[in-house]
């Protein structure tokens, strides 16, 4: 099990958040009739702090299943209710940790923020988080899509090399599906919804702040699995070495980091 640091995540916090406020954007107004908001994978909070503002006299809560997260996000955000869940199962088996099923189904919004993409089997997940919805409510998801940028591509290709194919999981853990398969989800348990895709040209200060960057989400799975810090080293000069290769650097020594994200939202 991959364990999460909040730090390492927030280094880069004003881009991380951006689309959370891009979404948010999207929900309801303000006027009374939201009462109750859960977000999905809160992290350290900083998507939840982005509904406060949104909905500052709503009750919110944000549900993680990092328990690193939740403390960083309790101490953040001391006026905001978290709690400890593992959405992929339904119902949590220890007293300390909820299930999915364990949560009111009456909430006026149900929110995440690059989440579902560490979590499997979608076509059940969607219709279990709208199922967390009263009637007429909303659910508002965005997760990374980012398989064709080349920070992507050189984990896969460096992870399935000689070097490396016994010592690390071959399987990404990203669980996304495909737009068109979205499409008909929705199509099928939503009364109405919308989709979207937004590229973020992220502009960074170096090649090693797509380390950086990556060590906080898409590395942290393949170091946690190697054995020793030499082993970690090794790993991550291959990949810094391809990314020095394959982002140029602009006329001040800075990177564009393209970013792109998979949204939608849905009515119950």
């Amino acid at each position: 099990m991959v364990t999460w640091d909040s730090e390492q995540y927030l280094r880069f916090n004003r881009e991380r958040t951006q689309p959370s406020r891009d979404l948010a954007m999207q929900l309801p107004p303000d006027d009374g009739t939201v009462r109750r908001v859960l977000d999905i994978g809160c992290g350290p909070g900083n998507s939840t702090a982005v509904l406060r503002e949104r909905y500052p006299h709503a009750e919110i809560l944000g549900v993680d299943s990092s328990p690193e997260m939740i403390e960083a996000a309790r101490k953040a955000h001391p006026d905001i209710d978290f709690a400890l869940c593992d959405v992929s199962v339904e119902s949590g088996e220890a007293g300390d940790i909820l299930g999915l099923a364990d949560l009111p189904d009456d909430f006026d919004v149900v929110f995440s923020n690059a989440c579902i993409q560490w979590v499997p089997d979608h076509s059940h997940l969607i219709p279990r988080l709208l199922g967390r919805l009263r009637k007429g409510g909303v659910l508002a998801v965005q997760t990374p899509m980012n398989y064709e940028e080349p920070i992507h591509r050189i984990i896969g290709e460096i992870v399935h090399s000689p070097a490396y194919a016994d010592r690390l999981p071959q399987q990404r853990e990203f669980y996304n599906l495909t737009p068109p398969e979205y499409w008909e989800l929705l199509h099928t348990y939503a009364a109405t919804f919308r989709m979207w895709k937004t590229t973020y040209m992220h502009t960074l200060p170096s090649h090693e702040a797509i380390m950086d960057w990556y060590r906080g989400t898409g590395l942290r799975p393949y170091l946690q699995a190697l054995a020793t810090d030499e082993e970690r080293r090794m790993f991550e000069s291959e990949v810094f070495a391809r990314v020095r290769e394959e982002y140029p650097t602009q006329s001040d020594g800075s990177i564009i980091f393209p970013f792109p994200r998979f949204f939608f939202t849905a009515v119950k």
